[in-house]
């Protein structure tokens, strides 16, 4: 599989948006939280009329964007796709890696690789073609560049990852395996290991990064999360207006969990590699398999076979 510059990670940014808002309060938040709402994607998703397949399961699902490139209007591809799933009823946050060579149809433009629909059309034909193959509804997105995601960590002071064997000579100035504090360049080369396994092992890595962003943003103690908030918004993009935000935060904060369950979307019992000329590498994929397993873990939760996922 050829190499990809940029991470997929970045959107652990977005998980701080959840944290800030509740801690800060609204008020002048308001106004910055305004700045990042996209009219002209807003005109195309609703957020208005939630689906009732979410409401009938407590669910709210959310697609968090990392855009390859420091642009995050469409023209750019999305090189990270996650779905943030918030479960009210088994009071339970997980995460939804979605690999972003995956083979799919994109309306207007045939069979395509998935990252390839936000450069065509942006969130909107994004969020469109994740409905139309995968089954899955979603109403809301966050996308955001990469640009802050350094700054954001040290911020922070770093984060806490358990590093392996094998990945230690990937990152510079880490010398031992085991639970390292990781600097924001070190969390960014942390995230773009690829070559010592595979493009899903580097997925794991990124939700990995996510939930520790998550665990530090909770747990801070030093006032940094204004100076967080400023940094996350000057790169962040959303269909949700300001009181959704903090409506959604405040679910996030209610369910207070510190450890995301995750899966890699497609399932790597139903999914194999290939190589297309003109399409480049792409990942096929089991439709029927994939997507009822994918149903049950965002809406069935509670009969969801944890030891399955992967």
């Amino acid at each position: 599989m050829k190499n990809i510059k940029n991470i997929k990670e970045f959107n652990a940014i977005l998980i701080s948006i959840a944290i800030i808002i509740p801690l800060l309060g609204i008020g002048y938040l308001y106004f910055q939280l305004n700045s990042m709402y996209d009219k002209e994607e807003a005109k195309e998703i609703s957020t208005t009329q939630e689906s009732e397949k979410n409401k009938k399961n407590g669910i709210t699902n959310i697609l968090l964007v990392g855009v390859d490139g420091n642009n995050i209007e469409k023209g750019n591809r999305s090189d990270s796709m996650m779905i943030l799933t918030i479960d009210e009823k088994n009071q339970d946050i997980r995460l939804t890696s979605l690999a972003r060579d995956t083979y799919v149809d994109i309306e207007g433009y045939g069979s395509e690789k998935l990252t390839h629909a936000y450069a065509y059309e942006g969130a909107s034909l994004l969020i469109q073609t994740i409905k139309n193959n995968f089954g899955i509804d979603v109403d809301k997105y966050v996308a955001v560049s990469f640009e802050s995601f350094e700054k954001i960590i040290d911020i922070l002071d770093g984060i806490e990852i358990n590093v392996s064997k094998k990945e230690v000579s990937q990152i510079n100035g880490i010398k031992k395996s085991g639970t390292q504090t990781l600097n924001g360049s070190q969390a960014l080369e942390y995230s773009r290991i690829r070559y010592i396994d595979s493009a899903y092992e580097r997925d794991n890595r990124q939700r990995k990064v996510i939930e520790a962003l998550y665990n530090k943003l909770v747990n801070d103690s030093n006032g940094n999360l204004m100076s967080v908030l400023n940094e996350v918004l000057r790169y962040t993009k959303t269909n949700m207006l300001p009181l959704e935000i903090v409506s959604i935060a405040n679910k996030a904060i209610k369910i207070n969990d510190t450890e995301f369950d995750q899966v890699e979307f497609p399932f790597k019992e139903a999914r194999k590699d290939n190589n297309i000329k003109e399409k480049g590498w792409i990942i096929e994929w089991d439709k029927d398999y994939n997507k009822n397993k994918l149903d049950k873990f965002i809406y069935d939760y509670a009969n969801y076979d944890k030891s399955d996922s992967n």
